[in-house]
C-alpha cells in the first residue's frame, strides 16, 4: 500500500509544474490594477494642472499654494513670474508654479 503511494507521488511530481505565464499572472494583474487606480489618475491630474498654469491670463483670480487670494495683473513670460494684486495697493510677484488653483465666480480683490 505504501509503495503505491510513493509511486504515485514520484510520477505526479513532474506533471505539477505549471505554465510560467500562469505563475506571473497574479503579479501582472496587481501591476495593472495599480496603474489604473494610482498612476494614471495622478498623471491626468498633473497634466490638467500644467494646462491650467499655462492658460493663466491677466484678470484671472487665483489661490496660491500659500493660501493667498489675488488677481493676476501682469505676466513676465521670460521669468515665468506673475504679478498678483492681493489688495487695493498691494501687488506681489510670484512664480507661476506657486498657483494652486484658479478661483471661479468669486470676487477676490476689489
Amino acid at each position: 500500500m505504501i509503495d503505491i503511494l510513493y509511486a504515485g507521488a514520484a510520477g505526479g511530481g513532474g506533471t505539477q509544474q505549471g505554465n510560467p505565464i500562469m505563475t506571473l499572472l497574479p503579479f501582472l494583474a496587481i501591476i495593472l490594477v495599480m496603474y489604473f487606480l494610482m498612476i494614471r489618475p495622478q498623471a491626468k491630474k498633473q497634466k490638467e494642472k500644467q494646462r491650467m498654469l499655462q492658460d493663466l491670463q491677466p484678470g484671472d483670480e487665483i489661490l496660491t499654494i500659500g493660501g493667498i487670494y489675488g488677481r493676476i495683473e501682469g505676466i513676465k513670460k521670460e521669468e515665468n513670474i506673475l504679478i498678483v494684486k492681493i489688495s487695493k495697493d498691494v501687488k506681489i510677484n510670484i512664480s507661476r508654479s506657486a498657483v494652486a488653483e484658479k478661483v471661479v465666480n468669486q470676487s477676490v480683490v476689489k
